[in-house]
């Protein structure tokens, strides 16, 4: 046998709540109460004085006014089934037992048998705590049966069934003898009437009790769906808002820097200040089209059934080297390498990781643009896959801080939290032989096409000194 099994105590103990943290609401006694007990009142009344007017009550000697009080006085007793459910079914105990021994005919009738049954049933349904329930309920029941018991011993309850039946204490007609069958007929009615009591009043108590839990957890859920909401609606802000920034920024940027470049050639070289002016114009025109779709994502409702949004592709890796050759100047040169552990490994970068790179790419040459004196801005992106899979640009410059600048803003703030987003390191600053650094590493631990990271061809320790494929922008 199992010595960790609980003992039959403990598993009955488990069955009634006892350690069960829920507490069942106390209600007020309300208008329902109120109905109960006078419609069990005045239906008692009524049915005693029927059972008189057949002549079942003539051998009664108690007055009538104690009859009716007994009926009364136990239909009262429900008014407060549910705000004092244990003491309501301690009074009902000791209502039963005091009429039984003065009036049993009166606490026979079926209303008062109906008012004893409701009591203890609403003991056990509605007790808060339910050790003290258990205990109070374990005494009715011993105080019950200990009193049939007695009247059994004394031979008064065996001579009214005798007398009833009109049979003889001798006289064997059944299975059992009159008395035997007399003690466990009345019994088995007791078991029966008390445990189905207590048993039914159980039930509905861990009826409540699953209800409420079900409604605390729905409540939860609802909450969480709200959580849920406000942070994604927050999330696609804070995207939304780098974004903006950073195509706002760069190509702002790019436009002051073509249009000094245009003003201070448009007098002696006629074509370079038309080449500027023409990135003026790619530029602005790019910037408004992106704007113009972010500004679509905000106006545009989210519906449960609307499919996917209309939207351009945004840009991934394989803009880069325009993006790159955009931001040379007559003063600066731009170059652009793409470093990949295998060949074709950049195309299957996931897109969300690719739009990352390319914006922290855009927001380093920003800030190249508009606060440093660089003559000189390499980017390298190396791509690999396999077990220790990443992706990761680099960005560094030969300058130094404009005089009149500040860093450090919006700019440097939207890189760290597009890194955040994708579990990436950022290593950003001045270097120590001269010039700015920003490094990013963003982990890329499965590939797109599904295969399982280092299984694919060219996935080892010195593919990238084997592959490598620069390109560099003119």
């Amino acid at each position: 046998m199992d010595a960790s099994a609980p003992t039959p105590l403990v598993r009955l103990g488990r069955w009634f709540g006892v350690d069960d943290p829920w507490q069942r609401p106390r209600p007020a006694v309300d208008r329902s109460d109120v109905l109960l007990a006078l419609a069990l009142e005045a239906f008692g009344l009524v049915t005693l004085e029927l059972v008189r007017s057949v002549g079942a009550l003539q051998e009664l000697t108690a007055p009538l006014w104690a009859q009716w009080l007994a009926v009364s006085s136990g239909a009262v007793l429900l008014l407060g089934r549910r705000r004092w459910p244990v003491t309501v079914a301690a009074l009902a105990a000791t209502h039963l037992v005091v009429v039984g021994v003065t009036m049993p005919v009166v606490m026979g009738q079926l209303t008062m048998q109906v008012v004893y049954f409701v009591a203890i049933m609403s003991g056990v349904a509605w007790a808060r705590d339910r050790r003290w329930m258990l205990a109070a309920v374990g005494v009715i029941l011993v105080v019950m049966f200990s009193w049939v018991a007695l009247q059994f011993a004394v031979g008064n309850a065996a001579q009214r069934f005798l007398d009833s039946a009109g049979g003889d204490v001798t006289e064997r007609v059944g299975l059992l003898g009159p008395v035997p069958a007399a003690v466990l007929l009345t019994l088995a009615v007791n078991v029966v009437y008390f445990g189905g009591a207590v048993v039914i009043g159980q039930l509905m108590w861990r009826t409540a009790r699953d209800r409420a839990l079900l409604e605390d957890q729905a409540g939860t859920i609802r909450a969480q769906a709200g959580e849920l909401r406000t942070r994604a609606v927050t999330e696609e802000r804070l995207r939304i808002a780098r974004e903006l920034h950073d195509v706002v920024a760069h190509h702002v940027s790019v436009i002051g820097i073509q249009a000094a470049a245009a003003r201070r050639v448009m007098g002696r070289d006629p074509d370079a200040a038309d080449r500027a002016l023409g990135g003026i114009e790619g530029s602005s025109r790019e910037a408004v089209t992106s704007m113009r779709g972010l500004l679509g994502t905000l106006r545009t409702a989210p519906t449960v059934d609307a499919g996917p949004a209309d939207r351009t592709p945004q840009p991934g890796l394989g803009q880069l080297p325009a993006l790159v050759a955009a931001a040379s100047t007559a003063g600066r040169r731009a170059t652009y390498d793409l470093v990949e552990s295998a060949p074709g490994a950049a195309e299957v970068v996931p897109a969300p990781l690719a739009h990352s790179v390319y914006r922290t790419v855009q927001e380093a040459l920003t800030n190249v643009e508009k606060h440093s004196t660089a003559t000189r801005v390499s980017v390298v992106v190396r791509v690999r896959r396999g077990p220790d899979g990443h992706v990761e640009l680099e960005v560094v410059d030969d300058g130094r801080p404009r005089p009149g600048t500040s860093t450090g803003g919006l700019g440097q703030l939207g890189i760290r939290e597009r890194a955040a987003s994708h579990s990436g390191v950022v290593d950003l600053g001045p270097r120590a032989t001269g010039g700015y650094r920003v490094r990013v590493r963003y982990p890329w631990t499965s590939g797109a096409d599904g295969t399982r990271p280092g299984t694919g061809p060219g996935a080892g320790p010195s593919a990238d000194r084997r592959t490598a494929t620069p390109a560099r922008a003119r």
